[in-house]
This record gives C-alpha cells, structure tokens and sequence, in this order.
C-alpha cells in the first residue's frame, strides 16, 4: 500500500495494525481505493481518522470498536440507488464496513468516484 506523505497518518496506520489486524486490512483496502481513484490525493489526521482531500476534503477513513467507516463529505447528494449509505445530517453519510468481504456489497469504489464530482 501507498505510504503516507504524513508521519501521523504513518503512526495511527501502525498502530491500527498492532491493535486489530482485520479492522487494519479493511482500513489499508479503503486508502488504496482512494488512491486508485486519485493518485495525487492528501492525508491528513483529523478527528481522530484520515482525512482525504484533493483541493478540499472529500471523505475520511474512521476506525471504531466494531467496524470501519467511509465518511463522505457531501455524501447526501450522491447517487445511492441501493440506499447504502447512513446518516441523516445536514451534509456527511457514511458506509460501515465490518469486513473485507462486505466491502463489494457496500460499493467502496462506486461513492469514492462521485466524492470529488460534486459542486457544493
């Protein structure tokens, strides 16, 4: 996987991984999905995950007790025909993912394409 450019990100990646191995592959799967779609894409630690910006942040990877999230910063004009993403604040959704397995059913890829489409 992609190294960070950010020595914090490096740490909290680190320490994911010696503390929960499953929930390290799910978040190292999610930033290289990030990174196929933009390459030239910025991390940074905020709110206590990654953040992922190009020239503003779009998105954010948050490791919890029992799963991981995908916050999109202007997820509540996505295209969601399957209804997959959560929340019901003004602006954020997000997708929980408590497995490798459920990343496919979750369509990762599909809403990290649309993140930086949207004119806010």
């Amino acid at each position: 996987m992609t190294k960070s450019a950010s020595i914090e990100v490096q740490d909290f990646i680190h320490k994911v991984m010696a503390l929960d191995k499953p929930k390290y592959q799910i978040l190292e799967e999610l930033r290289k999905i990030v990174f196929m779609n933009y390459p030239e894409v910025k991390e940074r630690m905020m709110y206590g995950g990654i953040m992922f910006s190009l020239e503003d942040d779009f998105g954010g990877v948050f490791v919890y007790k029992n799963h991981v999230s995908f916050e999109f910063s202007y997820g509540y004009i996505f295209n969601d025909p399957d209804k997959l993403l959560e929340g019901n604040g003004k602006y954020r959704r997000h997708l929980k993912i408590t497995s490798l397995d459920s990343m496919d059913m979750k369509q990762v890829d599909f809403f990290v394409k649309q993140a930086t489409q949207v004119d806010d």
